[in-house]
């Protein structure tokens, strides 16, 4: 068939597709010779390169009876091919479609048509996508099958990608792994030169190959799980090399997730190729979606019922990261199948769209004994790398990283049977990441370990690093992170982690030992300089003097390092890091250590998410007042009555109907609560009584893409929603049951993110991914305009808030500042000062109803609290740090400075900025005493005074 295609002149494969009417994958598979085709597909292929049917069809026949052995049905298809296709699944359930299943592979034709094209033409291909769109479906069932006889590697990166690509490139070239990986880590070079032998060694045929298909899969595991950031760069330099270079043998194409794009624009070494280099995908229209429903089961000689082809339609269509789900639902629809149909009533027996991977999950946890229902938390906990200011994604583990007992042995035998996890050679991994979201208890897992499970992780690599390098004792657990490792329920800990903190443990109290020696040695050595200094009069002054000064300095320094370390504990042992900070501030009142007791007693205000007695969620909103808190939470919305911070209340819940809240606001009384979903549709709810909230209208917004933000008008009169569709749509809200659309916006050349009004309702301002921000005069709001354009940031826009008077405007930006703007004579303005202390992206800011404060929080964990009441001389007032990482939004709560904040991982937390208050109540907050020996531990050679001493 190749050499038939030969003859008729080489067209492509697209060509082929539209004159034989069957998809790329299909046709290219039938010329790959790995199976025989079906005589459907033989004389599609001879007819669309110009060959005799007739001869063709007597080929065919004389080849099947050679490789079956049986006759074949008028169809084309074999006896043994119909007990094949009706042995094996049509669809690959949580697991994405591999080479081999390509013939099952449809609805991808046209993307696979034009990644194949764009792979010949530029060689390099950057896929972006969502978790579950398809990314790795497509590459490995859709564009390696359009490639036949061209050699592939295919692999993820893993934690260490340099040395993965090593293994992969030395199995391909028959020699050992050692010497390429290290040449691949010495040069970036090495990695062309090794493709270019791998090609030389080849058989000089006929079919030969001129170059190597190299896929990674899941790159976003440079970022989750490679922690050198060498070696990262490395590997990356090493593949855009070998695509780029002039005589280039190889061809790469990477699939990463779409909200890893910031990630790559970071890379010195993909930067520069991602203009021409990156491919979006995106989701399946309603044919494509019928077509992968319906052709799979047509291969195998099965109909699918009218009603479940529309039910399923039109419950994926338009659905980020539907695919997995939908394969997974036709999947338990096919084990239910009635004879050779898949009905409705299966696909609802199976649990529905997103219900059949809960069940399925369910019935295997429900399976288990109480001792394996344990081993399968901490197993599917290992198995899921935390997110970094993005979702939690899953973690390729290798065996030896899990115990070996029979729990956990039994544990991942089944989970591999349910096709929850796969397992293959010496790894394991989850089958899908949508496990991750639609498992309703691995989700409650994370949260609830979520802080433990990071403690856990780095003690695994700790583990690791130990073992590496042959038990070096320098890489073992000391002082605090020993002391919260130790804290981990023994049951969860592998038999390596035990042996690591054993070792820690040993060498801690060896070191002590040492301590106590040195401290008799120089107890002795002080003695002695006593006596001498009775016998000098005159130096001893100078002596006790610098003596004096000695201890003072040491003290200090032990001090801050103590402060330090609470902020650290604060997560784990908030009692005792309280007091630490708090003996810390008493020991040496600097600004370093007061900073480090207000982050200690604000990290300890609320915590993470505890069964629904805290505030959690990602997106929140504040009435006026300060006394009502609304969080938006997966699927719902939380009220709080936050009257006493320390002390939320929980007043009602809003069922959004299974939208995912982007951004909610409340108006100005509080008694409106407005909000923008997923499913790009806004709603508004009455909140008179928090306790029975009503939703009183929705709508779509007529965005075409996804929708960042939502602000409104102090009068509650209008609101205005950004969009990633690079526009601002401005809303009549006065009758809050028909909301009425004003007015388009349209200026910015980039995702509009924030918008926020002015306190007078005059103006707009909007912030942009196109570097600026705008201000508009919306007094008429059918007839909106920009009145300025304010350029300053070298990055993307993210935050934006007024001052209470409107004079002044604070932005914060991808470029970690945050910057001040005089806008009071607009369309005149001009940038006053910068506030510039980040070490990453400024998330969040806010001016506080005074106007003489501001907050800007960011993505390096900072909170910083600065007195602007010299606009153009911003001072900072105070740096707090959230150790839990990322802090995404903030929120002023009262006239006397305190305010929220909402971490990357939902958690909510009250700052309290004013020192004088946490110094009079720190101690009400301590549960228990400081011991001696965690005083030892914390503040050596500082006599034991607990700052907090129990109360008779």
């Amino acid at each position: 068939m190749r050499k038939l295609r030969e003859q008729a002149g080489r067209p492509t494969y697209r060509d082929l597709a539209r004159n034989a009417h069957y998809g790329i994958a299909t046709l290219s598979s039938a010329a790959a010779g790995r199976q025989l085709p079906s005589l459907a597909v033989t004389l599609a292929y001879v007819r669309a390169c110009g060959g005799d049917e007739r001869e063709w069809k007597l080929i065919w026949q004389r080849t099947a009876d050679a490789c079956t052995g049986t006759e074949d049905t008028p169809d084309g298809t074999g006896a043994e091919d119909r007990r094949r296709n009706a042995a094996r699944p049509p669809y690959a359930g949580l697991a994405s479609f591999r080479e081999d299943d390509a013939g099952f592979f449809f609805g991808r034709e046209k993307l696979t048509a034009a990644l194949v094209e764009h792979l010949k033409e530029k060689r390099l291909l950057v896929l972006f996508g969502g978790s579950g769109s398809g990314k790795s479906s497509v590459l490995r069932a859709g564009v390696l099958p359009a490639f036949p006889g061209v050699p592939s590697l295919v692999f993820t990166p893993g934690p260490h990608p340099l040395e993965e690509c090593a293994v992969r490139l030395a199995a391909r070239a028959g020699t050992a792994p050692g010497p390429v990986h290290a040449a691949l880590a010495a040069e970036p070079h090495a990695f062309h030169r090794m493709v270019r032998r791998i090609l030389a060694g080849q058989k000089e045929t006929e079919s030969a190959a001129d170059a190597l298909l190299v896929v990674v899969d899941q790159f976003e595991e440079v970022f989750t799980l490679c922690r050198d950031p060498r070696e990262r760069e490395g590997f990356i330099a090493s593949l855009v090399h070998a695509a780029q270079v002039p005589d280039s043998r190889t061809r790469v194409a990477i699939a990463v997730r779409s909200d890893f794009y910031t990630h790559c624009t970071r890379l010195a070494g993909l930067v520069d190729a991602l203009p021409h280099a990156h491919r979006p995908v995106g989701p399946m229209t309603a044919e494509e979606l019928r077509a992968a429903i319906v052709q799979p089961a047509a291969r195998c000689r099965l109909t699918v019922e009218s009603a479940l082809l529309t039910t399923l339609t039109a419950d994926a269509h338009g659905r980020p990261g539907a695919l997995p789900l939908l394969s997974h639902a036709l999947l338990e629809t096919w084990r239910r199948r009635r004879g050779n149909a898949l009905t409705l009533a299966g696909y609802r027996a199976a649990g529905g769209f997103e219900g059949a991977l809960t069940q399925t999950a369910e019935e295997f946890h429900r399976a288990l004994s109480d001792s394996r229902q344990r081993a399968a938390r901490r197993l599917f906990l290992r198995l899921v790398a935390l997110g970094e200011g993005t979702e939690d994604t899953k973690r390729r583990v290798p065996r030896q990283e899990l115990d070996d007992g029979p729990d956990t042995g039994f544990v991942l035998e089944q989970a591999t049977r349910a096709r929850l996890l796969t397992a293959d050679g010496d790894h394991v991994e989850i089958a899908h990441e949508a496990l991750i979201r639609c498992w309703p208890r691995l989700g409650a897992w994370l949260e609830e370990d979520r802080s433990q499970e990071r403690l856990h992780r780095a003690l695994t690599e700790a583990t690791n690093l130990w073992e590496s390098l042959d038990h070096d004792p320098d890489t073992l657990y000391r002082g605090v992170r020993l002391a919260a490792a130790k804290d981990l329920p023994p049951e969860a800990l592998t038999a390596r982690e035990r042996a690591f903190l054993d070792a820690g443990e040993s060498a801690a109290q060896r070191a002590q030992e040492r301590e106590g020696r040195r401290l008799r040695r120089l107890r002795r050595l002080v003695s002695a300089l006593v006596a001498l200094l009775v016998c000098v009069v005159a130096a001893a002054g100078f002596a006790v003097r610098a003596e004096s000064t000695v201890v003072q300095q040491r003290n200090e320094a032990v001090a801050l390092q103590a402060a330090e370390e609470a902020v650290r504990l604060g997560p784990y042992n908030p009692s005792l890091a309280i007091q630490i900070a708090l003996a810390a501030y008493r020991q040496t009142p600097q600004r370093r250590a007061g900073d480090a007791l207000l982050s200690t007693l604000s990290v300890a205000s609320i915590g993470p998410r505890a069964a629904g007695r805290t505030p959690a969620g990602h997106t929140p909103a504040v009435t006026a007042d300060g006394r009502t808190l609304a969080v938006a939470d997966g699927s719902q919305i939380v009220l709080w009555d936050m009257r006493d911070p320390r002390q939320p209340r929980r007043l009602g819940t809003l069922d959004t109907g299974g939208a995912g809240l982007n951004a909610i606001e409340f108006t100005q009384g509080g008694n409106t609560l407005i909000g923008v979903g997923s499913d790009r549709a806004l709603r508004l709810w009455d909140v008179t009584d928090p306790r029975n909230p009503t939703l009183l209208s929705k709508r779509p917004t007529g965005h075409t893409d996804a929708v960042y933000s939502v602000a409104v008008r102090h009068d509650g009169r209008m609101a205005a929603t950004s969009s990633y569709d690079d526009t601002i749509r401005l809303w009549d809200i006065t009758g809050p049951d028909l909301p009425r659309m004003l007015d388009e916006l349209t200026g910015h050349n980039g995702n509009v993110k924030p918008v926020a009004f002015s306190p007078d309702g005059r103006t707009l301002a909007s912030g942009s991914d196109d570097h600026e921000v705008r201000v508009w005069d919306v007094t008429d709001p059918h007839r909106a305009a920009p009145i300025a354009v304010l350029k300053g940031h070298q990055h993307f826009v993210d935050a934006l808030a007024y001052s209470p008077d409107g004079r002044t405007l604070l932005s914060g930006s991808d470029d970690h500042t945050a910057k001040l703007w005089d806008i009071s004579d607009l369309p005149r303005h001009r940038e006053l000062g910068e506030l510039a202390r980040h070490a990453d992206i400024v998330t969040g800011v806010a001016f506080a109803s005074h106007g003489r404060t501001a907050v800007t929080v960011g993505v390096d964990g900072a909170v910083n609290v600065w007195d602007v009441t010299d606009r153009a001389r911003p001072a900072r007032v105070a740096h707090l740090t959230n150790p839990r990482g990322t802090v995404k939004e903030v929120r002023y709560l009262k006239t006397d400075g305190t305010f929220l904040t909402v971490t990357a991982h939902y958690s909510v937390q009250i700052w309290y900025p004013d020192l004088d208050r946490v110094l009079a109540d720190a101690c009400d907050r301590v549960h228990g005493t400081i011991s001696r020996a965690q005083w030892a531990q914390h503040f050596p050679r500082l006599d034991y005074a607990p700052p907090c001493p129990r109360r008779p």
